[in-house]
């Protein structure tokens, strides 16, 4: 596979896409903050002292995706048609598990803005909830799935031994035959 973010001189270049057509593009990607059990109970009863935890991550995460470009220096500036978030609380493990969807119809891909918003998502609750339990791990920022492009679709396999929540899911939305 031949890298393209260099130039004949070995030096950092933004890809020219400017060839390549426009197509329908999704990716998925997913994390999760472990903490101790009390700071999820207070999460979950929406008693952090700072707020709606889970609702201020979803804006961050949103607005994170937005300006993905700004701080991924190779990253486009893209046209974004839809960003969404989703958390669930494992009680079992302690933690918050989040799940990051973006979409767009250009000419690449979304990989790195559904990224950034699940690692933003996952740093927000982390300064949410920080006063009460400073131990928390942001842990698992990784893509899940994606589809579009030349290159195709994707659907992360079991790389590690961790219990990935959205797999199914994202296996069956992107594995058709």
């Amino acid at each position: 596979m031949e890298l393209t973010h260099f130039n004949k001189a070995g030096r950092a270049r933004m890809v020219d896409v400017s060839a390549k057509d426009d197509t329908q593009r999704e990716a998925v990607a997913e994390g999760r903050v472990k903490m101790l059990p009390a700071t999820l109970a207070l999460i979950k009863a929406g008693a952090i002292g700072k707020g709606d935890v889970l609702g201020v991550a979803q804006v961050a995460g949103v607005m994170a995706a937005k300006q993905t470009w700004q701080l991924i220096p190779m990253c486009h500036p893209l046209l974004l048609t839809g960003i969404d978030l989703g958390f669930s609380l494992d009680e079992e493990a302690s933690a918050v598990n989040i799940v990051a969807t973006v979409r767009t119809t250009g000419k690449t891909g979304v990989e790195m803005e559904a990224l950034t918003a699940a690692s933003v998502a996952a740093l927000t609750i982390y300064d949410m909830a920080k006063a009460v339990d400073r131990g928390m791990v942001v842990e698992y920022i990784r893509l899940a799935a994606k589809s579009g492009g030349k290159s195709g679709n994707y659907v992360r396999g079991d790389h590690d031994q961790e219990d990935n929540s959205a797999r199914e899911h994202h296996r069956s939305m992107y594995e058709r035959p």
